[in-house]
């Protein structure tokens, strides 16, 4: 943690010390406040370049819980008695925060480093990712490949890899002022991987294409699995019709032949927007303990994750429509995997995902609105009991006090369905399980 004060500590200095270096001036670069809702994949300005610049960000939030977690497991079932849920207390979860550091280091050559400052993942803070984003090639040549790089971007690094367009309107960490709600999709899609993405947008046409080494956790160790890499890939049309009327549609693809250290649903560090829900970690209940074995089956943020190994394919599709403050946003998730990499066994998860959302005000500045989720999909080919399914409800009220600090009020509702009671000799939390309550966020991004 002091090393990184000491480095915005160092370019501040470095700023203020040389009068070539100025302060904040970025190229094309996504605003990480209200203005940057529902700006999606990378975007180019005609902002000029007059030097290298440093730039700083941060994001926070604090959430203020009141929820509640049942299922239909009994207290008393063969040789296991005096089980329960854990309860949740009405107060704060941990905050989140995280820093945002960008240099302008040539026209058209940007560089980020994104960190997480406190999150449930690590107690100590640490990278996100560090990439390079190119919009011009101007270093090699003044204007060379113009006439491409005008409509071209060029992204490589450890990043957030660009897989659908849902990433673009969720919670990561501290930075939740996109999201209107508290709460990701229930099977959330989410990776950093080391890798390239290219980006190809003319006349309201959205294309990329990308590759990453497939692991989330970077290791030049010799490994005994073979790892392949992941294929990205997004094609779209995207266009402002006239000043009321925006549509939206993009559709996105995923594959890797044989995955490496984390599946694309398994990658989140930052978590679901829930917490302690359906939850029994080991508790003493007068003068019994709780057996170590009922935390086997809990999974405390409540999210759906397929567990592919082996292989994976996903494909998600986004339609986004905004009339005047009316906006639409929809996701169709088909993903595909296996157990393992010594079969090749073909198992599904489906996701289905609508929100819908009105702003109002004079600059937009009020929103309502509400969501509707669900997933469906088997974690094993052995499962007999067939297709776990999850359906969520959201609804939400939000204010933007300024354009960068945003309270909103949430409600959910979560249920799961056709779980089984057990998993091998533990018990299924999820069994008959559902939780729902009251959430309020504040939060703060720049």
């Amino acid at each position: 943690m002091r090393k990184i004060y000491f480095l915005v500590a160092g370019l501040l200095s470095m700023a203020a010390a040389n009068a070539q270096v100025s302060f904040g001036q970025m190229q094309n670069e996504i605003s990480r406040g209200k203005d940057g809702i529902n700006v999606f994949d990378v975007q180019k300005n005609d902002k000029e370049f007059n030097g290298i610049s440093v730039g700083l960000g941060g994001a926070f939030n604090m959430d203020y819980h009141m929820t509640n977690s049942f299922n239909d497991q009994p207290a008393n079932i063969g040789s296991i008695s005096g089980y329960r849920l854990n309860n949740a207390e009405n107060n704060f979860s941990l905050p989140s925060a995280d820093m945002t550091i960008t240099a302008q280091l040539f026209d058209g050559v940007r560089v980020n480093l994104d960190i997480y400052l406190a999150s449930r993942h690590h107690s100590n803070t640490y990278v996100k990712g560090g990439y390079l984003q190119i919009d011009k090639l101007d270093f090699i040549k003044k204007d060379f490949l113009a006439d491409v790089m005008k409509y071209t971007t060029i992204k490589i690094g450890q990043m957030e890899n660009n897989f659908g367009d849902a990433h673009f309107r969720s919670s990561d960490n501290g930075n939740t002022i996109r999201n209107a709600f508290v709460g990701n999709n229930i099977m959330n899609s989410f990776g950093t991987e080391m890798g390239m993405e290219v980006y190809y947008q003319r006349n309201g046409w959205v294309s990329m294409i990308g590759a990453t080494n497939g692991n989330l956790n970077q290791s030049n160790a010799e490994v005994t699995k073979a790892v392949s890499p992941s294929i990205l890939a997004k094609f779209g049309y995207d266009k402002q019709l006239n000043k009321d009327l925006r549509v939206r549609l993009t559709g996105s693809y995923y594959h890797s032949a044989n995955l490496g250290n984390a599946n694309l649903y398994s990658s989140s560090r930052s978590g679901f927007g829930y917490w302690n829900v359906l939850n029994n970690n080991a508790y003493q209940n007068g003068t019994a303990t709780v057996p170590a074995s009922f935390n086997a089956a809990s999974t405390p943020e409540g999210t759906f994750n397929p567990g592919f190994k082996g292989w994976a394919t996903s494909y998600m599709f986004n339609p986004f429509v905004k009339y005047k403050g009316l906006e639409f946003f929809g996701t169709i998730e088909l993903a595909s995997g296996g157990d393992s990499a010594a079969s090749r066994d073909k198992r599904t998860a489906d996701q289905y995902a609508a929100e819908v959302i009105y702003r109002f005000g004079q600059s937009e500045q009020f929103y309502v609105g509400g969501k509707y989720n669900t997933v469906s999909g088997k974690q094993s080919n052995a499962d007999l009991d067939g297709k776990d399914t999850v359906n969520k409800f959201e609804a939400s009220a939000g204010w933007f006090m300024t354009k960068n600090i945003l309270t909103k009020l949430n409600y959910v509702s979560q249920n799961y369905e056709d779980h089984a009671q057990f998993t091998g000799a533990n018990l299924n939390n999820f069994y008959g399980g559902k939780f729902n309550g009251l959430v309020f966020e504040a939060t703060i991004s720049f």
